[in-house]
């Protein structure tokens, strides 16, 4: 049998980080075993879906890498179906109208609450025909059965049992008459070949209610893996009080889409003690059998240690190509300036995210406006002047190699009887408003010369300035 997954959010939000690791679950699995994976966009709750959501679970989707075979869906496009399954139903005995009101409902809820019951449908309008119901409004339900049990053999839970009695008529069409979530589900699972559902455990009390529209339809179920929900780092379910709302977010703080992988493969699913995986590897040894049966906990200092991580060991061509949407939105266009691989190579190892990355290498590309307060009063001291305005004039005509340019910093510190850090730093400082940056060789290299002397020589300005303010003071 050709496995076949899908994923199938409701548009009324972002991407969140649960239903990507769904999305991602069901991906891999279907790329595991040669399958295919499914995009369907359930959107009948009309009031609630909006077009910006679909575009957000898209564009989610697409930063991740988790390229759909089929799709995407949309179940609006498919009320007529729905009326068709809904109508066959209602000719073969399997679900009826109902005329109940809300007040009546209402009241039944609240005796069988009072009595300690299971609040449910009674069957009334199944139990006395609506012979003289004229014109009011009805909903269709489905004709559960009440003998019997629907035992699902769930890939994560094992076996679990549900009595027929303990489940109600559920509505399958509205007073509208638009159709509600457990049917267009099980049309779209059924008309799409869908035989293995990776869902939130959320919805594994909806299960045994498809699995029995289904039976009426004549049809076997699909196989069925509810995976459970993630906890935040307080222990709570995740949610928008923990951080990152979407998946985009993620984005925006400086994350790699790969590292957002491996952590949400990790969210519930093992392979030893490994803890850091390829997509490919992901693919090679995910099986839904090995999910975790237990919530997982978010932990957002173990995502930020695999990012930093994956920054580490990636290309410098693929940090490049990922941190140009962060340059960006620093206002800098990252062509006017050094090659931006050349620049990413010796800032690995020194950023966690792409935010960072992205804010230490400004300079190369844009004038800061001024320099860091405590790195100023540090080392663009008077003391210094001498020294800055000679490895200026020493700059001026040496060809710009890195080389070239230590050996003129080595002549200025003998020349001066200084040790490397005390004309390092305020080089730094001068070049990039701070006193961190890689080898100041590399650095000034990618800089390059015009712009390093331009700077060098507003640093002998400040410098000067601080001078004249001593002596008046004075």
């Amino acid at each position: 049998m050709a496995i076949k997954t899908r994923f199938a959010p409701s548009p009324t939000g972002y991407l969140h980080i649960g239903g990507a690791r769904t999305a991602l679950f069901s991906w891999l699995y279907a790329r595991r075993h040669g399958g295919t994976f499914v995009l369907r966009i359930e959107d009948t709750d009309l009031e609630r879906s909006t077009a910006e959501s679909v575009n957000a679970i898209l564009e989610g989707m697409t930063w991740l890498g988790l390229e759909y075979d089929e799709g995407p869906f949309y179940q609006t496009h498919r009320f007529e179906r729905y009326r068709e399954v809904i109508d066959q139903l209602l000719s073969e005995g399997h679900a009826y109208r109902c005329y109940c009101s809300r007040e009546r409902l209402d009241d039944l809820r609240n005796s069988q609450m009072a009595n300690k019951e299971k609040p449910k449908y009674d069957g009334h309008c199944l139990q006395h025909e609506q012979e003289d119901a004229g014109d009011r409004p009805y909903v269709i339900r489905f004709k559960n059965p009440q003998q019997g049990q629907i035992v699902v053999d769930d890939l994560v839970k094992g076996q679990v049992i549900f009595d027929n009695s303990e489940l109600d008529d559920l509505i399958i069409a509205r007073t509208d008459g638009t159709p509600t979530y457990n049917l267009t589900v099980v049309v779209d699972d059924l008309d799409m070949g869908i035989n293995h559902v990776i869902r939130g455990d959320d919805h594994l009390n909806n299960t045994p209610r498809q699995i029995n529209i289904l039976k009426a339809m004549g049809v076997e179920p699909p196989l069925y893996a509810h995976v459970p929900m993630i906890l935040g780092d307080d222990g709570k379910r995740m949610s928008k009080r923990h951080g990152a709302t979407s998946v985009m977010q993620y984005r925006a703080e400086g994350y790699l889409p790969e590292a957002v992988l491996n952590y949400l493969v990790r969210l519930g699913w093992s392979h030893g003690d490994q803890e850091v995986f390829t997509v490919d590897e992901m693919i090679g040894l995910f099986d839904a059998k090995d999910i975790n049966k237990a919530a997982s906990t978010f932990n957002t200092d173990k995502l930020l240690w695999l990012n930093q991580e994956y920054i580490k060991n990636s290309s410098p061509e693929h940090i490049a190509h990922q941190l140009s949407w962060h340059l960006g939105q620093l206002d800098i266009d990252p062509s006017k300036g050094p090659d931006l691989i050349d620049v990413v190579g010796p800032q690995q190892d020194r950023a966690r995210t792409l935010v960072e990355m992205a804010e230490n290498i400004a300079f190369f590309y844009k004038d800061f406006d001024a320099y860091n307060p405590a790195a100023a009063k540090k080392h663009l001291k008077v003391g210094i002047l001498d020294a800055m305005q000679a490895i200026h004039d020493g700059f001026v005509d040496i060809e710009w190699q890195p080389s070239s340019i230590q050996a003129a910093i080595d002549q200025v510190l003998t020349q001066y009887e200084l040790k490397l850090p005390k004309l390092a730093l305020p080089i730094r400082v001068a070049i990039a408003g701070k006193a961190a940056t890689p080898a100041i060789d590399i650095t000034l290299h990618s800089l390059g010369r015009d712009k390093t002397l331009e700077r060098l020589q507003c640093a002998i300005r400040f410098i000067q300035e601080r001078a004249a303010q001593q002596v008046q003071k004075s």
